[in-house]
């Protein structure tokens, strides 16, 4: 199998081995587009891997910082007391760059930037850009898409 995130039209599709599409869903990239750097707030392109699996067992909307459950659940009433909060819910997928020098290592290291697909609101729209760089999904979505795939899962994001 094989995650191919396609950043102009804001689609995740899971392909099997053979390129045939077995889920295909709607994900929200950076708000500031396709770049690698390390502080540009933009979505790594080039080829990934899925280096950790965050979240088995957390219940649809569990909040994450630092990669760890923080035992709340988003609710309208949370995200109105926190407005810039950015919310990581339900699962994370870690991204790790296997590219030396484009999303690999030094400044443009996707692991290091912490590139991850993860749940998103879902009063947040999906097939607009407004990530700060990771790939945000609707939870039950991410739910499924969690369930599919494992760790070394390979990772293509394009623009």
């Amino acid at each position: 199998m094989q995650i191919l995130i396609d950043i102009p039209s804001q689609w995740l599709s899971l392909l099997a081995d053979d390129g045939t599409c077995l889920r295909r869903y709607r994900v929200s990239t950076a708000r500031n587009g396709p770049g690698e750097r390390s502080g540009s707030h933009c979505t790594p392109r080039g080829r990934h891997v899925i280096r950790a699996r965050i979240g088995a067992g957390q219940p649809l909307g569990a909040a994450f910082r630092g990669r760890r459950p923080t035992g709340e659940v988003w609710s309208p009433e949370m995200a109105a007391a926190q407005p810039e909060r950015d919310w990581i819910l339900t699962r994370i997928l870690w991204l790790s760059g296997r590219e030396p020098g484009r999303n690999r290592w030094g400044d443009v290291d996707s692991m290091r930037r912490y590139i991850y697909i993860h749940g998103t609101p879902d009063t947040e729209p999906m097939g607009v850009p407004l990530s700060i760089g990771c790939v945000r999904m609707r939870n039950r979505d991410v739910v499924e898409l969690f369930d599919l795939v494992p760790a070394g899962t390979p990772v293509e994001i394009r623009s």
